[in-house]
């Protein structure tokens, strides 16, 4: 055995201190969820209920619906425990988009913790944990994750689109600075918005309490989730042998081991906006957040990985494959923490008053208040008093405020580094610390703290959706020293309000408040984050395909589509759906291939406009783009086809460029997600320029639509065998004109942007589900070959 070999079993033997934990099944109430965790070790076994508990009810016992998202939040606590346990089983109703996340989330804690918790200064452990030494290693996680259903399978549980209205907000809360502004900020600019608190059941609700109780007797839609986790992390302590005995007397800024804390409370919160029909989740994070670091040749997120905007996207994509309709984001991203105690303190100074940011919050008489000494006190004391806003509007008194800010002095604050140098030079510049000239030397001013700032990756302006944009950034400039946006590794001076991004999409929602995403708009997005083929020079593309193999094309039709809606419905349907695509997809995203906008509509000749090519010119065609694109090392193509009349063709051409090229091609013309969107229309055999085609061209470019010249033309055939949306319905062929005197197919008058929108959302996260289950796997894995 080789050195690296011995030290992974060294590691293993000191890490490895439960054979298994066990989690679930989880039983169910319409108000309660209970899930058992059970450790065996050594030949011992403990039990521990984990419980969430709701003020309404929120689930149906008997709905698989129901017992899939109680399985979900159950196991968010486990994903902590991977590097210590030989197996983790999960009993539960999961399908395989739960068991891909839990898998990719545990194996992520796992290296954070190692890292985080191990190899950096951790005064909880004891022994040779201490001393660990790092490994790099290809996976960290030590646990085999194995699922086991009680007597129910996937098939038992069909994907549903939940009705969730982008309109109304669920703001995770508690009683820090961050949740006070964010719902502060929504209620002015009016959006329905419903405070959440979950409450951890130990003394972490002190910093919660006085906030709650202003929003439980004040604002409509509080609500608040009761959950033991915290007693389950202190239990799962008690049974780790290389953690002190006495851990709950060190005093400490961070907790013992768990990094995975914020999926906890925020699973828990789905149950009650699924309820709701709440389609948006926010988060209160700022620019520092969002961090990656290397440890020792260890890429790591410095453990605030669920603060990040890295996490809001990977929670996003994986509500918008199980069809939850939720998106996850902060609106606080370009913005420092010092920004936002200014913005708080003195536009919002009636939620200020409630804020507690502090580790030992306590309680006298009947309020709860800072406990003045740790070091979060000390950074909200230091950014009260460098903003002349006097701290004893949230609870601290004179000494308190005297021995924080003399702390400061000599110890500083845990805050990302430009942060802790201009929030010292604004103190110094106030006389409020002496410090000696070593310290002086480490404060100066950062002007950028003091100013919005906007980078491509951790807070692009996109980061926020499009209709609280414009609006928030308003109120941001008037407290900012102006805005910056990141030049390769320089700030420059720009005007958000005028810049082309704020027009660019928000990843995970369609057409809100009538704000169109345009293609335009999202080829404008792509300057930023280059996924379009033909916007890349040969260096670029180069650089790209040694990061991505998986490329999508687009193909349509110039027909008619009666005579309310363009010629170019097919063509632009198709482009607009993979520029979507791949805008939501995660990193490294998909590349999009230039638009074939011609197809097979020979069908359509006698309406005039419509231009068809033959069988034969669109597989060739397409047979050429996929052998060249292979030849520049794509050995994924996935066709976005937007008209049936392609279809034979595009068969052919995948078959042949799999035959010759050895690559992988599907075609999707509506298949991973037609069962879907007719249950959401009301009209039988719509199958061109009616319900469906008309709703997804209000949704997104209603100017292009002339609703007054809609007329409904439903076809109707004397062999169910013939209708073209039955399940047992067979593949034929004719002129349209034999079928419909107006070319429609279908009942436009039925179309609505409401039923557009969800049309749009259903495709995309049906084909980001399956790009991103592409993405993950070579073609050895695509043909269920085990390496």
């Amino acid at each position: 055995m080789n050195a690296i070999s011995q030290d992974q079993q060294t590691q293993s033997s000191i890490l490895k201190v439960f054979d298994r934990l066990e989690v679930g099944p989880v039983k169910l109430d319409r108000r309660r969820l209970t899930a058992p965790y059970r450790l065996f070790w050594d030949g011992k076994v403990d039990e521990f209920k984990l419980i969430y508990s709701y003020e309404e009810p929120v689930f149906i016992p008997e709905e698989p619906e129901s017992r899939n998202l109680a399985s979900m939040i159950a196991a968010q606590a486990a994903l902590n425990y991977g590097l210590f346990c030989g197996t983790i089983v999960f009993h539960g109703l999961f399908d395989e988009i739960d068991r891909r996340f839990l898998r990719e989330m545990a194996e992520n804690t796992a290296r954070e913790i190692y890292v985080k918790k191990f190899l950096e200064p951790n005064p909880f452990l004891r022994g040779p944990a201490a001393q660990l030494e790092a490994l790099k290693q290809t996976k960290y996680l030590r646990a085999v994750l194995k699922f086991r259903d009680p007597g129910k399978r996937d098939a038992d549980l069909s994907w549903q689109r939940w009705s969730n209205d982008p309109g109304r907000h669920c703001i995770l809360s508690s009683g820090g600075k961050d949740s006070l502004l964010t719902y502060g900020l929504l209620n002015e600019v009016g959006m329905e918005s419903h405070p959440v608190f979950v409450n951890e059941s130990g003394r972490h609700w002190f910093t919660a309490l006085n906030a709650y109780r202003h929003f439980r007797d004040s604002v409509p839609h509080t609500a608040r989730v009761w959950v033991n986790s915290d007693r389950l992390f202190s239990w799962m302590l008690k049974h780790m042998s290389f953690i002190r005995k006495d851990y709950a007397n060190v005093r400490s800024d961070e907790y013992p081991i768990r990094l995975w804390t914020v999926a906890v409370f925020l699973f828990g919160v789905l149950p009650l906006m699924r309820k709701r029909k709440i389609g948006r989740l926010l988060i209160g994070d700022e620019f520092d957040t969002s961090v990656q670091k290397v440890h020792q040749g260890i890429r790591h997120y410095d453990g605030l990985y669920d603060q990040s905007i890295f996490f809001d996207q990977a929670l996003s994509r994986f509500f918008m494959r199980k069809g939850w309709a939720v998106s996850q984001f902060s609106v606080l991203r370009p913005l420092s923490e010092l920004l936002i105690e200014k913005i708080l303190a003195l536009r919002y100074s009636h939620l200020q008053a409630h804020q507690i940011s502090c580790h030992a919050a306590h309680k006298e008489e009947n309020r709860i208040l800072p406990c003045g000494k740790c070091e979060k006190c000390r950074r909200i004391v230091s950014m009260l008093l460098a903003l002349d806003v006097d701290p004893g509007s949230c609870g601290y008194r004179g000494e308190q405020v005297t021995s924080a800010i003399k702390r400061f002095g000599k110890m500083g604050v845990s805050q990302e580094a430009v942060g802790v140098r201009q929030l010292g030079y604004m103190l110094m510049q106030k006389n409020l610390i002496q410090v000696t000239q070593e310290k002086q030397e480490a404060f100066g001013p950062q002007p950028e703290v003091m100013r919005l700032r906007f980078d491509s990756k951790v807070s692009p302006l996109n980061a926020i959706p499009m209709d609280l944009r414009a609006p928030l950034i308003q109120i941001f400039i008037q407290y900012a020293d102006g805005a910056l946006q990141r030049t390769s590794k320089n700030w420059i001076p720009f005007d958000p309000l005028s810049d082309k991004g704020l027009d660019q999409p928000f990843a995970f929602e369609i057409d809100i408040n009538g704000q169109k995403q345009t293609i335009n708009k999202m080829e404008a997005a792509a300057d930023r984050q280059p996924f379009i083929w033909g916007d890349l020079t040969w260096p670029e593309a180069e650089k790209r395909f040694q990061q991505v193999d998986i490329a999508l094309l687009p193909v349509g039709s110039i027909e008619q589509h009666g005579p309310h809606l363009p010629l170019d419905t097919d063509a632009y349907d198709a482009k607009y759906l993979a520029l979507r695509v791949a805008e939501a997809c995660s990193d490294p995203k998909p590349l999009v291939l230039p638009n074939i906008s011609y197809g097979v509509a020979y069908h359509h000749n006698e309406f005039k406009g419509t231009i068809s090519i033959s069988n034969e010119a669109l597989s060739k065609m397409v047979y050429d783009i996929g052998m060249s694109v292979a030849h520049n090392g794509i050995k994924k193509l996935v066709v976005i086809n937007a008209h049936g009349g392609n279809s034979p063709a595009l068969n052919y051409a995948a078959q042949m460029i799999n035959r010759d090229a050895h690559m992988f091609v599907c075609v999707d013309t509506g298949e991973t997600s037609d069962v879907d969107i007719y249950a959401t229309v009301e009209t039988h055999n719509d199958v061109h320029a009616g319900e469906i085609e008309t709703s997804t061209s209000l949704a997104v470019r209603p100017h292009s639509v002339k609703m007054e010249q809609a007329r409904r033309e439903v076809p109707e055939f004397s062999s169910r065998y013939l209708d073209f949306t039955s399940k047992r319905g067979v593949s034929w062929y004719a002129y349209t004109q034999k079928i419909s005197n107006s070319g429609v197919m279908g009942d436009p008058t039925r179309a609505s942007i409401e039923k557009g929108k969800k049309i749009w959302e259903i495709m995309i996260a049906h084909l980001v589900a399956l790009v991103e289950d592409l993405k993950s796997m070579t073609l050895d894995e695509i043909h269920h070959r085990k390496l």
